[in-house]
């Protein structure tokens, strides 16, 4: 099930990367989007980044390797919330 899942993860996030005019042409323009990526275009940047990051996760979720990865990333965290 995870491996279905990754893919249809995977393939979400590649539509994103490759149709992002459709994509936000029916989401819209994200203020945050165009303030912090650029003038003209942020919102499609962002969108193109938001499916990469997609892409990504599904990656990992098909290869079982999540959990190993959230535990690398809140690993300073925890660390000190341990006594």
């Amino acid at each position: 099930m995870t491996i279905i899942l990754g893919i249809f993860i995977m393939v979400v996030g590649a539509y994103m990367v490759v149709r992002t005019e459709d994509i936000l042409s029916f989401f819209g323009r994200i203020a945050w989007f165009e303030a912090h990526l650029g003038t003209e275009g942020g919102s499609r940047l962002g969108y193109k980044l938001t499916g990469i990051i997609a892409i990504f996760i599904g990656i990992l979720i098909m290869t079982g390797m999540i959990g190993g990865f959230i535990t690398w990333v809140f690993s300073p965290l925890l660390r000190y919330s341990q006594p």
